[in-house]
């Protein structure tokens, strides 16, 4: 029979009775359930947080297989949300959750970020026009954004919050010319250190006009530890939480853990001329 102090019971030690019955009462929004998405909502739902809203349109296919925690043989063509949702309650049957299978546009990001308490960026890297949809929201509602990047085998963390730098006078999107540009604005502002670049056996993987990249099990569950880390230091109100432009970027295989800091954010001289480099490489510009 489930009991939620019981079912939780061994996460108290390090948060008290109190904070975990809190947790129950708090929501969050994850738009996407798949690689990222389906890491946070299962380490989420681990913590006892209690109430979800999530969005993903796809489905499961064989070759989520290496890093997407609802992708099985027996999930293959099913939806994501439906099965993530499944998941969570498998976890925790009292948990609320409300699923939005279309995505996340204009007409809905308002609903999917009612009450909620923190937003988890779980959208895929190339879905730029949603990020900043839900992220402009965020904004106007002041609502905190956590944003964990699987990039190699660690794990880049970026905190907005009410009273931090906003997301667009850090990534700088509107200084770009086209959407390409864009992301490789994003890409150097969620990995300003580029610890992982040595490593990228096959850079030919990354293909940006495409719009894949490749992306390992071991990125995917850091994401999962640190997003979870930062979602309850803001639900809970208690221990540091690094603000942009400050950041952390942490590598397994290179051993490092960096503390990212880019005043005015793309803008600073650093980050102009990475982006100078990044854009030639990636896009293959001259």
């Amino acid at each position: 029979m489930f009991e939620y102090q019981n079912a939780f019971s061994r996460n108290i030690g390090w948060l008290t009775n109190e904070e975990q019955l809190s947790l129950k009462q708090k929501r969050v929004a994850t738009a996407g359930a798949g690689g990222v998405g389906s890491e946070h909502i299962v380490t989420l739902s681990r913590l006892g947080v209690g109430k979800f809203n999530i969005s993903d349109f796809d489905e499961y296919e064989v070759h989520n297989f290496n890093r997407q925690a609802g992708a099985f043989m027996s999930t293959v063509g099913r939806p994501k949300v439906e099965v993530m949702e499944n998941v969570a309650k498998d976890i925790n049957p009292e948990a609320e959750i409300k699923s939005f299978p279309e995505g996340i546009f204009e007409h809905n990001v308002d609903e999917f970020l009612e009450d909620v308490d923190v937003y988890v960026d779980s959208l895929d890297y190339f879905a730029l026009q949603a990020r900043k949809l839900v992220y402009k929201k965020c904004y106007e509602k002041q609502i905190p954004i956590v944003v964990a990047a699987p990039i190699g085998m660690g794990v880049a963390l970026l905190c907005f919050t009410p009273d931090s730098m906003d997301y667009e006078s850090y990534f700088r999107f509107e200084d770009c010319k086209t959407e390409n540009e864009q992301l490789v604005k994003f890409l150097i502002g969620l990995t300003p250190s580029l610890i992982q670049r040595s490593y990228l056996v096959d850079p030919s993987t990354s293909d940006f006009i495409a719009q894949k990249a490749p992306s390992l099990p071991m990125g995917v569950k850091l994401c999962g530890g640190a997003a979870a880390s930062y979602v309850l230091k803001l639900l809970l109100g208690r221990g540091e939480v690094l603000t942009a432009p400050r950041g952390l970027h942490f590598d397994a295989y290179k051993n490092k853990l960096v503390k990212t800091w880019r005043p005015w954010g793309n803008r600073n001289p650093i980050q102009r001329l990475m982006f100078s480099i990044a854009k030639k490489i990636v896009l293959k510009t001259k």
